[in-house]
């Protein structure tokens, strides 16, 4: 299937590693003009790197901390014009309400919530100006599976699905597409750790991780490749009706709950 993506301009925040790397390497694959963009600038550099190696793409990299008031702008003056924005940045810690304290639900959302937000304004505003554009926004299950064990992520996430069927609601008449991916476990380098901890101290040996997968849908996470494909389909023209919404790829998790 023709994606129709070669030669279209992406940026992926959080791209060094895990979901906004794999979205990245997809993207590329399918021909597009991908530029990167997270706090690491050794991470981005590897992930370059890698992306290079496996699909033959040059991908620029911009270490910027989206957190910080006029960071969006920045980035946005620095990609230009953009035919598709995923927005991945930032990872809310977990917590019940009496753990996480003020700050440090105020850095979470300012990278994930705010970051999401701000870029989109002003990516919007230039995608308004040419009526063409789409974005895509990562956004994550404890948003519809709330956990007061994650209250910070799961009133962020929720913020977020709201934040994104409410614009793709109304984008349409400016030409653009907002949607968002909502990922359940995915097995990245933060998840396997996770795992490995679990399984040293519940099975004395951290190579049997994968155990503890029992239980989950096809007894296994998802991989980042597996969200980068719905990520990548999402922006496409294949997808070129689909607005206001978010596809939940949890194998079924969130349904069965």
């Amino acid at each position: 299937m023709d994606l129709e993506l070669k030669g279209k301009r992406a940026l992926v925040t959080g791209g060094s590693i895990g979901i906004g790397k794999a979205c990245a390497k997809v993207l590329a694959e399918e021909g597009c003009e991908v530029m990167i963009a997270s706090r690491d600038a050794v991470a981005l550099q590897a992930a370059v790197q890698d992306i290079k190696e496996a699909t033959g793409a040059s991908v620029k990299w911009n270490a910027i901390d989206l957190s910080e008031r006029g960071a969006a702008e920045k980035l946005a003056t620095w990609a230009g014009d953009l035919d598709i924005l995923v927005n991945n940045a930032g990872a809310i810690p977990g917590g019940d309400l009496l753990s996480v304290d003020e700050d440090t639900w105020r850095q979470a959302w300012d990278l994930k919530v705010f970051g999401y937000i701000n870029l989109c304004r002003v990516v919007y505003r230039a995608m308004k100006s040419k009526r063409s554009g789409v974005i895509v926004n990562v956004l994550g299950t404890a948003g519809e599976k709330m956990n007061a064990n994650y209250i910070a992520g799961s009133t962020g996430n929720a913020g977020l699905m709201a934040f994104t069927r409410a614009l793709g609601s109304a984008s349409p008449k400016d030409g653009i597409r907002v949607l968002g991916v909502s990922p359940g476990p995915v097995a990245t380098d933060r998840l396997v750790s996770l795992f490995k901890q679990q399984a040293a101290m519940k099975l004395g040996d951290e190579n049997r991780y994968q155990e503890l997968y029992a239980g989950m849908a096809f007894d296994r996470p998802a991989t980042a490749e597996e969200i980068a494909w719905t990520v990548t389909f999402a922006a496409s023209a294949r997808s070129s009706y689909t607005t206001g919404v978010y596809f939940t790829v949890d194998g079924g998790l969130a349904a069965s709950r």
